[in-house]
């Protein structure tokens, strides 16, 4: 996979014990095929040959997957003062998809129907409340 095909019988890296007692050679080999791929081709051609490999991507790089965005990991929020808003979305799924995120509250926005639906004031009661600045 690698290139290397004159390392094949090669009894310096035949047996894993092998390859531990000559772990600097070996590190060399891989690190001089890495820098040949980016880590995205990289993960795909091990993977591929069925080697497990998964590449390390910074937060920044797990913010731009468009995998990510694709499946619901990563969603974009629409923030009521800070506009759009890209952020992980809830692990859980309903129904095979991941719930869409929503904003907090801000600071009082629920306040009239709290004060409403669970005091039972009216609205000229609520008005009052705000007028005299309790609210």
């Amino acid at each position: 996979m690698i290139g290397r095909k004159d390392l094949i019988g090669d009894p310096r890296f035949d047996t894993a014990a092998a390859r531990l007692k000559h772990e600097p050679e070996v590190d060399a080999m891989i690190a001089a095929w890495t820098r040949q791929h980016d880590k995205r081709e990289a993960m795909r051609v091990l993977g591929g040959a069925g080697v497990p490999a998964g590449a390390i991507f910074d937060t920044m790089e797990l913010t731009e997957e468009a995998d990510f965005e694709r499946r619901g990991i990563m969603q974009t929020m629409e923030h009521p003062i800070a506009g759009p808003f890209k952020m992980p979305g809830w692990p859980v799924r309903f129904g095979g998809r991941t719930p869409d995120l929503k904003p907090s509250p801000l600071l009082g926005q629920h306040t009239s129907e709290v004060l409403s639906e669970w005091l039972g004031l009216d609205a000229d009661q609520i008005d009052q409340l705000g007028k005299d600045k309790i609210i």
